[in-house]
């Protein structure tokens, strides 16, 4: 896109605690951590698996601080955070990862944690993948276990080309996930 997307952008242009820990993982470009570092929150760490997309953030914002571009496999990351931005890393990883991925949100987010971002609506038969797409209901059989939905619907304010085929959610970490 380019930038950061509407919807993120517009949650967090709402936020005023600036000493949130955010997590943001398969950053890319991430347009996202940009955004909230040049609004003031200091505590964001990009995550990614493939360097060279750190490499040009860096290069593109070199200010942020390096200690806070993690080049690591998701799976393997520690730590625990206020808040994890979902921006296309979900529809990006293979489906049969996605419960594992609901999990591991779980394990990272604090007490009260919030998962925030966007998802695919649009089960993309006719593409090559990835991305891979899928629908509400099938999302919210990953999300349930380990979240409290308190809002998961179709984006209102998706960029033109993304219209009408995106979720927004905002997923607050339960207390202790439904398997345990």
């Amino acid at each position: 896109m380019g930038s950061i997307s509407t919807p993120l952008k517009n949650y967090i242009d709402q936020l005023t605690n600036y000493n949130l820990k955010i997590l943001i993982p398969g950053g890319g470009n991430s347009y996202e951590a940009e955004y909230l570092f040049m609004k003031g929150f200091k505590n964001v760490v990009l995550l990614d698996l493939a360097l060279q997309p750190l490499e040009n953030f860096r290069k593109r914002i070199p200010e942020f601080p390096q200690h806070q571009l993690v080049h690591e496999n998701f799976f393997d990351h520690h730590g625990k955070y206020d808040l994890i931005i979902e921006q296309t890393f979900f529809c990006a990883l293979d489906p049969s990862l996605r419960m594992e991925y609901a999990k591991k949100m779980f394990e990272l987010l604090k007490s009260g944690g919030k998962l925030v971002g966007l998802l695919f609506d649009d089960p993309m038969i006719d593409r090559i993948p990835p991305p891979f797409g899928g629908t509400r209901m099938e999302y919210l059989r990953y999300f349930t276990p380990f979240f409290e939905p308190q809002i998961f619907e179709r984006a209102y304010n998706s960029i033109a080309p993304r219209k009408d085929r995106e979720l927004f959610m905002i997923l607050l970490r339960k207390e202790k996930a439904e398997s345990e």
